[in-house]
């Protein structure tokens, strides 16, 4: 379904890929206010998959879970963020969506490379798969060093000043180790980057407003989608016990 006709105010949905609420709630506030004046945030959460996602095979469910999730909003929306720092189902979702759709972390690494020459990133968890990730999106030679902090991720939402300490150290550990900055790794770290303005040696990148950021000038660019190759439209395809919207889009 297309957008109302005279409907110009830019709209963003901002998709978690798990299902706690509360982090949907932080990516959502964080996209708002790195958002320009004007433009609209929508957040969704999952029906089903991981609580948090913290293992491979939570992120492939998760990543069926997402591309449910944001089907329903195929015309409806001028961006999509995914609001999920594995950047979870990026690549299909960029082919499913009609529109611009940017990973959080892919966001953050970017940005980060024009900020400085290389730069650290501190996480909950296994590090392992974000410097897989970082490779994929070919930035392994840029990355200074990871850092893991032993807390979890409902912890960030629960006790958001204990977290931030534990964060400031890993943060300097980084930045001697040639960091230029630090990308706050997780979507349940929203925000962090303003809870711990001017208590950190560099500059901290949080991937749902770098996300943002990159999904408002997309927008305005207005780059035209591929009609050709392996992000052109996928049409004619025939699924089964995959939810209508999702199947819809895919089947033409």
């Amino acid at each position: 379904m297309a957008r109302p006709a005279g409907d110009r105010r830019m709209r963003i949905l901002v998709s978690n890929a798990n299902m706690t609420q509360a982090i949907t709630e932080a990516c959502a506030e964080s996209a708002r206010r790195a958002a320009a004046p004007g433009t609209e945030i929508i957040a969704a959460t999952p029906r089903f998959g991981a609580a948090v996602i913290s293992s491979r095979v939570e992120n492939i469910i998760a990543g069926h879970a997402l591309l449910e999730t944001i089907a329903p909003f195929a015309g409806q929306v001028d961006a999509v963020v995914l609001a999920v720092s594995h950047d979870t189902a990026l690549e299909a979702a960029r082919q499913l969506m009609p529109c611009p759709v940017v990973g959080m972390t892919e966001a953050a690494c970017f940005t980060a490379c024009m900020i400085g020459g290389r730069f650290g990133l501190v996480t909950f968890g296994n590090a392992e798969t974000y410097r897989e990730l970082i490779a994929r999106h070919g930035l392994s030679s840029r990355l200074a060093g990871t850092a893991v902090i032993d807390v979890t991720a409902p912890q960030a939402v629960s006790e958001p000043e204990m977290v931030a300490e534990k964060l400031l150290p890993e943060i300097a550990a980084l930045a001697a180790a040639g960091a230029d900055s630090v990308i706050l790794a997780g979507a349940a770290l929203a925000g962090f980057d303003e809870r711990l303005r001017g208590r950190a040696v560099v500059p901290l990148l949080d991937g749902i407003a770098c996300a943002v950021r990159f999904a408002e000038g997309l927008c305005r660019a207005g780059y035209p989608k591929p009609s050709v190759g392996s992000y052109a439209p996928v049409k004619g395809r025939t699924l089964s016990g995959v939810d209508p919207g999702l199947a819809g889009l895919l089947g033409g």
